[in-house]
């Protein structure tokens, strides 16, 4: 059983017992969360396709932790101008354990 859902924006395949890296959410650590805007459902080889939504389904996890992820160089240059930048960026994540799939 699997699920394709839209957790802040972003699209993510789910199945159950999984971790999701999901764009920061406004929850705490430990925290229950659910998510209602399932775009496609598939359970015991039959797929539902949602119009956009799979209507009744849901996904529920539980939030573990606020991490965040690798950093990424920004790095300008104008050559025989002599202008260097150098800028770092790391991206917040929310670590969701996806429980239970529900249809």
């Amino acid at each position: 059983m699997y699920a394709i859902v839209n957790i802040a924006g972003k699209q993510f395949k789910v199945t159950k017992d999984q971790f999701v890296f999901a764009p920061k959410l406004d929850a705490e650590t430990g925290a229950s969360v659910e998510f209602d805007q399932v775009l496609l459902a598939e359970a015991d080889g039959t797929v539902s396709v949602g119009a956009p939504l799979v209507v009744g389904a849901k996904v529920s996890g539980k939030v573990l932790d606020h991490v965040k992820g690798d950093k990424v160089i920004v790095f300008k240059k104008k050559r025989r101008k002599g202008y260097k930048k150098k800028n770092g960026h790391r991206q917040d994540f929310t670590k969701v354990l996806i429980e239970n799939i529900s249809l």
